[in-house]
């Protein structure tokens, strides 16, 4: 069995400041988004319709807003609203941990109608452009939870090569590195895919709509290994919280991915 290598989660002290790899893996995750954005923008279809880096500054600036925000009002409402009713002023202790994709997805979706609104431009068309830039930041952020020893996998047959112990879980029990499964699937995996649909000209909104239907199986594939949340453990038909927050994402993909064929294609 593999041991969790115990990383330090402090990346750099700078006197009384500490800086956390977790943070600096949302630094990362925001760095990649406007590399691959601006690249995306600088191709004909995108080009020809306007985009350029100062656009993609300030969509990041919104985007970065909905990622922190709904993150953050995702997991009180998703996995503590009991909790965070009895002691509201907890919910704006971000330091103290918790954000939630689905949170934050949805806080980034909002954050792109308003910015769709505001330059007049439509939604699918914007959700069209970030999608393919998304996942290489999900996989830094997985990586920090790598790195942290948190959000580890269920207990796993010890004969797996690549069983681990973590010691943050107070046993010796070997688990699958969940967090290694989410990098390469939601990360990994579905970046190449959508980098490989998107490059060509589609229906407005279906690149969205894969992203959407994508993350969500590979979630729920990967859900199945994670431990679920002990102040949750698993719910109806004993799927996890993840699993079923995946469920809505997977059917709006798909009503996304067939509208999306009344869409006249780019050209």
């Amino acid at each position: 069995m593999l041991i969790h290598p115990q990383f330090d989660p402090v990346a750099l002290s700078l006197g009384p400041v500490q800086v956390h790899w977790y943070g600096l893996m949302y630094l990362v995750a925001f760095g990649l988004f406007y590399f691959f954005a601006a690249r995306r923008a600088a191709q004909a279809p995108y080009a020809q319709a306007g985009w350029n880096r100062q656009a993609i500054e300030d969509l990041l600036f919104f985007g970065v807003m909905g990622v922190i925000v709904g993150g953050r009002l995702g997991y009180v409402l998703f996995y503590k609203p009991a909790h965070y009713l009895a002691h509201p002023g907890e919910i704006l202790a971000v330091w103290q941990g918790g954000m939630a994709f689905h949170g934050g997805l949805l806080g980034v979706i909002v954050a792109m109608m308003v910015y769709a609104r505001l330059r007049q431009r439509t939604f699918r068309e914007v959700a069209d452009l970030v999608a393919p830039c998304v996942p290489v930041g999900l996989a830094a952020g997985r990586l920090g939870n790598f790195i942290n020893g948190e959000l580890w996998g269920r207990v796993a047959d010890p004969a797996l090569p690549w069983a681990m112990v973590f010691p943050q879980s107070g046993s010796d029990l070997p688990r699958h590195p969940s967090q290694l499964y989410q990098f390469a699937l939601e990360g990994l995996l579905l970046f190449a895919l959508l980098q490989w649909y998107g490059r060509r000209p589609r229906p407005l909104g279906r690149v969205a709509a894969l992203f959407l239907m994508g993350y969500g199986a590979a979630r729920f594939a990967a859900e199945s290994f994670r431990e679920p949340d002990s102040f949750l453990g698993l719910l109806a038909l004993n799927l996890s919280m993840g699993q079923w927050l995946c469920i809505p994402m997977l059917v709006a993909g798909a009503l996304m991915w067939v509208t999306a064929e009344k869409n006249a294609p780019r050209s």
